[in-house]
């Protein structure tokens, strides 16, 4: 049975190990402890107490940042990326917002078919947005109306 839940400080060795494992670009533990200090959203999906993936996202009027939203890597092409971001459209929904934001590597073309599948749209670039290397990637910045 898998759950969705509140993330918290004692989360953070298994969610670094997936973060550097599934991001050639990962978040710091600093990024993720500022995260859970903030308004945002963090909760962590797991299964039998395994840590499957987890999700941070910043509400702010009426719309939220979806910020990180990770798989393990083990774990990864089995829809629970899709079930990951349906469950965080839905609590977004039930917090009255009213569309959902992120910005995705053109690179990372498995992201961008899970965000199209899920009604997602391209509205704008960021140019140079992401590290890559010792170059820049742009991003390609998606809007979902919830």
């Amino acid at each position: 049975m898998m759950r969705l839940r509140e993330m918290n400080l004692a989360d953070m060795d298994a969610i670094m190990r997936i973060e550097q494992r599934v991001h050639a670009h990962p978040w710091t533990r600093g990024n993720f402890t500022d995260a859970l200090k903030s308004d945002c959203v963090c909760k962590v999906y797991e299964a039998e107490g395994a840590m499957l993936g987890y999700v941070v996202f910043m509400p702010a009027v009426d719309e939220v940042q979806l910020l990180n939203i990770s798989i393990a890597a083990g774990q990864q092409r089995k829809g629970l990326g899709r079930k990951l971001l349906d469950e965080t459209m839905k609590i977004a929904r039930g917090m009255n917002m009213r569309r959902m934001l992120l910005e995705v590597r053109p690179s990372n073309v498995a992201a961008l078919g899970l965000y199209r599948d899920a009604g997602f749209r391209e509205i704008s670039l960021r140019r140079g947005y992401y590290p890559a290397g010792s170059e820049r990637e742009d991003a390609i910045v998606m809007e979902c109306v919830l």
